[in-house]
């Protein structure tokens, strides 16, 4: 398992955000039209955050009990940001929206004045600021661990970006809603990193693609690799050694080597 099982959860997430935002375009024009695109990206936010979460619980788990993912595919440990960053922009904006337009389509009428819009509003910042805590503590997460290993460039160094992109999107927002110059710092920070890893990649890109090194499959090769061990056992070109159970055919293939391999 990595975490790349996150990403078509994360599809759902960023169509509520992106949804948040077409909502508030058409608030004062086309405010019906605007309030069934503010339900369905509140639907569409609650079938992929909660979701997020349960995959996350796992992939933590897998962490903690195995070790860390192979060096090809080690930049995959960046995208628990991307559901989390996405999360906490979409519910603000969501939040933000609520606030204008649910009492110009008289939403949820029981609720008096605009208390209804206000609720929502708040509720996001807060469901949105706890999110962004869970993501700094896999963002650190993520950066021990590209601190341990050596890995070699592939289209994988693209989880740097979106992951990174959105929990930017996040702090900026925080740092709108918030009267804290501490966030509007902590933006422009790692914007500023976020571009340079963008440039980077591009170039990287662009380089190995004209090279024609870029299309590369780690779990090919490996399975190639092993098909082919496995060929020169069975065609007698190197003998097949027991493992120490001492069972010959019933030995499992971890516990069969072929000798000078």
């Amino acid at each position: 398992m990595t975490a790349a099982w996150l990403l078509p959860i994360v599809s759902p997430i960023v169509a509520a955000a992106s949804g948040a935002l077409v909502a508030g375009a058409m608030t004062e024009s086309h405010p019906s039209h605007a309030l069934w695109t503010l339900v369905t990206s509140y639907v569409l936010w609650g079938c992929g955050v909660p979701l997020a979460m349960v995959v996350l619980v796992m992939y933590f788990q897998r962490l903690a009990l195995h070790h860390l993912p192979t060096p090809e595919v080690i930049v995959s440990v960046f995208l628990p940001l991307g559901p989390l960053g996405s999360g906490a922009f979409g519910i603000m904006k969501l939040g933000e929206v609520a606030n204008v337009l649910l009492p110009i389509t008289g939403t949820l009428p029981a609720v008096k004045d605009a208390m209804a819009g206000g609720i929502l509003y708040i509720l996001g910042f807060a469901v949105a600021l706890v999110m962004w805590g869970f993501a700094l503590v896999w963002l650190f997460f993520a950066v021990a661990s590209i601190t341990r290993t050596r890995f070699p460039f592939n289209m994988g160094f693209w989880g740097f970006v979106f992951p990174g992109g959105v929990f930017v999107l996040a702090t900026n927002q925080i740092s709108k809603e918030l009267p804290s110059g501490f966030f509007k710092v902590l933006t422009m920070i790692f914007t500023m990193i976020i571009v340079l890893l963008w440039i980077f990649v591009s170039v990287r890109t662009i380089e190995k693609t004209l090279t024609g090194k870029l299309i590369f499959s780690p779990c090919v090769q490996q399975y190639q690799e092993n098909r082919m061990k496995m060929t020169r056992c069975t065609s007698g070109e190197v003998d097949i050694v027991p493992g120490p159970n001492g069972c010959g055919n019933s030995a499992t293939r971890e516990e069969m080597t072929c000798a000078g391999l």
